[in-house]
Formats: C-alpha cells, sequence, structure tokens
C-alpha cells in the first residue's frame, strides 16, 4: 500500500469514528460555528462605528478574514496529530510505536487524527468571504477564484508547518504549547486585518520570518485589483502563497532533524 492511499485509509478511518456519535458532531462543529462568527461580529461593530480602517472598508477586511479562517480550519483539521503530539505521543512514549513501524513518522501523525468537527469554522469563513463578495459586488473571473483557492492552500501549508515545529519543540520541552499559539491564534488575528495598518517590524516579520501576509493580504490584494499600499510587484500578488509551502517544507526539515535526536521517555 502506497503512503497516499494509507494517509485516506487513516483519515477515513478517523472520520467514521466521529461520526458514531452524529449528536456529538454536530454540537460541535455548531459550536465552532457560533464561536468564531462572534469574531467577526465584533468586526462588523468596530466598521459600523468607524466606518474604514486606513481606508479599508468592512467587505475588504471581510476578504482578509474568510480567506484566513478557511485555511486555518483545513489545517486546524488535518495536523490535528501535530497539535497534540507532546501530550499524547511524547508524554506517554507512544512516539515509540509510531517510529517502530515501516512508515513515514510524519504521514503517522498526520493521519492520526482527522478533525471533522472544524467544518463550523470553514463554513463560518466561507459565508464570511461570500459577505465580502456581495459587499465588494466583486465579479470574480477564474483567476481570482484560482488565486483565493491558492491563498488557502498556502495558508493550510504554513498552520501546518506551526503546529508541526510546536510538535518538533515537545521533544525538548512538552510544554511547548503556548509558545506556538502566539503565532497560530495570535496570527490568525493578525491575518484577519490588512498589513499596512502594522508597524514596520510587524509587517516584516509576517512577510519574511512567519509568512502569513504572504497567504492572506497579498493574494487578496490581487483578487480586489487595487495597488498595494506596501508597494508589492503584481506578479508577487499571485505567486506569494508559495511561501506557505516554503514554510512547511523547512518545518518539516526541523522535525526531521527532532525525531533524529528523539531519546524516548526513559521508561
Amino acid at each position: 500500500m502506497n503512503s497516499l492511499r494509507l494517509y485516506f485509509r487513516l483519515i477515513v478511518t478517523s472520520m467514521k469514528a466521529q461520526m458514531q456519535f452524529p449528536g456529538a458532531f454536530l454540537m460541535m462543529s455548531a459550536g465552532q460555528f457560533l464561536a468564531t462568527i462572534i469574531e467577526f461580529v465584533g468586526i462588523w461593530a468596530m466598521f459600523d462605528r468607524f466606518r474604514a480602517l486606513r481606508g479599508w472598508s468592512l467587505g475588504e477586511v471581510a476578504m482578509f478574514y474568510g480567506v484566513v479562517n478557511m485555511a486555518f480550519a483545513l489545517a486546524d483539521a488535518v495536523a490535528r496529530g501535530f497539535d497534540v503530539f507532546g501530550a499524547q505521543f511524547v508524554k506517554t512514549g507512544n512516539f515509540d510505536r509510531v517510529l517502530l513501524r515501516p512508515r513515514s513518522a510524519a504521514l503517522q501523525i498526520f493521519g492520526f487524527e482527522f478533525r471533522l468537527t472544524r467544518v463550523g469554522r470553514l463554513l463560518q469563513g466561507a459565508i464570511v468571504l461570500g459577505i465580502a463578495t456581495h459587499l465588494l459586488k466583486l465579479d470574480w473571473q477564474w483567476t481570482d477564484f484560482a488565486l483565493i483557492a491558492f491563498a488557502v492552500a498556502g495558508g493550510v501549508a504554513l498552520f501546518s508547518g506551526l503546529v508541526m515545529l510546536q510538535a518538533t519543540l515537545s521533544f525538548w520541552t512538552v510544554e511547548s504549547l503556548e509558545i506556538t499559539n502566539t503565532l497560530t491564534y495570535g496570527g490568525v488575528a493578525a491575518a484577519q486585518y490588512p498589513l499596512e495598518i502594522y508597524a514596520s517590524w510587524f509587517r516584516q516579520f509576517f512577510i519574511f520570518i512567519v509568512p502569513l501576509g504572504c497567504i492572506a493580504y497579498f493574494p487578496v490584494v490581487g483578487v480586489l485589483h487595487r495597488p498595494d499600499p506596501l508597494g508589492a510587484p503584481e506578479w508577487f500578488l499571485y505567486a506569494s502563497p508559495l511561501a506557505g509551502f516554503a514554510f512547511l517544507a523547512l518545518s518539516f526539515l526541523a522535525w526531521r532533524y527532532g525525531v533524529r535526536r528523539y531519546t524516548s521517555t526513559g521508561t
């Protein structure tokens, strides 16, 4: 059985297990939807009071919000294994059994659990993206759809890379969750707004270090067909989501380094 086929079998098994309790699944999905939609209600309230944010309208900010939340919801679903890696694999010693199996450790962790309940957050992000389209009266072209899909895919890669780095840190300290939460949940909150409103050093960090701006800000500017206030060339607006995949590749190299340094629980 090749790796891709094995991965999909693991995902299907995880989904079947979660659907054994459909009531719990529906309530958790609804909870995800309602908990996150409140965030957008807060943004709406701010724009209802101030009308614009440095020249950016509610519809434009809603598009940032929709793209980054859809990407995060998908990443949170597929990378659940890395999110709980320290507690469920390193602390318990279960990672030893993973290493004994004749398959990639990363593949097994990715297939550990597909968090199906994140469909609530995904749906919420899609609805907000629809609201943005309505407010802006956008005339979508196929290139715009492709760029949004590319941005979401790049975002999934970026957020997956972040939780992979979190898992890698747990080889040295299993209490690493809060450190990376400042970049995952904090990064989602920051990427919901245009980079232009932040200080220069903050913008540089989210472009060149943790490239959240490359998977949300620049692609959305390209879809809006407006000049970038930061002065990015037009070609970069369409190529910037590649930074998310590059970040995932670097995270995978760090993960492999951590696996080689793993010394088990000692029990």
